[in-house]
């Protein structure tokens, strides 16, 4: 049984984003207070316009969702919010919560649903919304790939060969076949939103708890094969994930911290780094973001300056 969530948008957003056909999406939120949890890492996540445009015009493969500030949000997927800027976001966050009392200074918190692999379907292929959709409606609605509404989105969407949303080497199913769970594929954003959620909101190493300074390192970089995948990720200070990076410190197999002697040899500094070595990285939230041996093997072989 799968899930298919099919939430309502502005057509600014959605025309802005089809002009750009990005690898993910920032499908945000106004409010911040809740966390979205109507969907698993896979399902299918649709788009709806606002009424009188009572169509669907797409969609993408749902990741992972977040409550997370305003700054951090553009920092991370930029004009994948579906705004220009920084600040015309925070001008329609503003708009979007009615308060005129909206301190332009504040950072405010926002849900985000990332979505990978987004489609944004021409107006020819709009769908109608299905008979059962109320007008009352305001923010979206599931339904269920086992009744008949739910089903018939899914064979819609699998019609529809310009917006799949199966990875190119993977199996593509039947049309009309069994509804299958995606694997979403992430693009560089959701891999910081994941990583970063994985461990708290804290460095695996030091344990700071500080956001903006807060970066989810790739330990095998992208550019040398590495994957946006959690396993491949650890949350490190900004600090640290520069020494990691350029090869003075590394992580061995026990998943301890190591710190080379090239840094105060290159240096003559360190003493910082250097009481932090042997410390034991924090674990990750679940044993599928734990760091890959292969990933730290590949660190040490290839980065570390021993």
């Amino acid at each position: 049984m799968l899930k298919i969530f099919v939430a309502v948008t502005d057509k600014d957003w959605f025309d802005f984003l089809s002009g750009s056909q990005p690898d993910e999406v920032n499908f945000w939120a106004p409010s911040g207070r809740t966390n979205f949890r109507a969907l698993r890492p896979g399902e299918l996540f649709l788009f709806k316009l606002h009424a009188p445009l009572n169509f669907i015009v797409g969609g993408g493969c749902f990741s992972i969702s977040s409550r997370l500030p305003l700054s951090l949000a553009w920092e991370t997927f930029g004009t994948k919010n579906g705004v220009r800027s920084h600040v015309d976001m925070h001008e329609r966050i503003r708009r979007y919560r009615s308060d005129e009392s909206f301190d332009p200074r504040i950072d405010p918190v926002i849900g985000c649903r990332i979505l990978t692999k987004p489609f944004f379907w021409p107006r020819d292929l709009w769908l109608p919304i299905p008979p059962s959709w109320k007008p009352n409606i305001v923010v979206g609605r599931g339904f269920d790939t086992e009744e008949v509404e739910g089903r018939a989105l899914w064979n819609a969407v699998l019609s529809r060969a310009e917006s799949s949303i199966f990875t190119a080497d993977s199996e593509q199913p039947a049309r009309y076949g069994t509804p299958t769970l995606v694997k979403p594929r992430l693009g560089q954003g959701a891999f910081r939103i994941i990583v970063t959620d994985a461990y708290e909101r804290r460095c695996a190493v030091t344990g700071e708890r500080t956001l903006p300074i807060l970066d989810a390192a790739h330990i095998r970089s992208y550019a040398d094969g590495g994957m946006h995948e959690a396993s491949n990720g650890v949350l490190l200070r900004t600090d640290v994930h520069k020494l990691f990076d350029l090869g003075y410190v590394t992580i061995d197999e026990k998943r301890q911290f190591v710190v080379s002697r090239r840094l105060k040899e290159d240096f003559d500094n360190g003493r910082h780094y250097y009481d932090l070595h042997g410390n034991t990285l924090r674990d990750p939230r679940g044993p599928t973001a734990l760091p890959s041996p292969a990933a730290l093997q590949w660190h040490r072989e290839n980065r570390f300056l021993g």
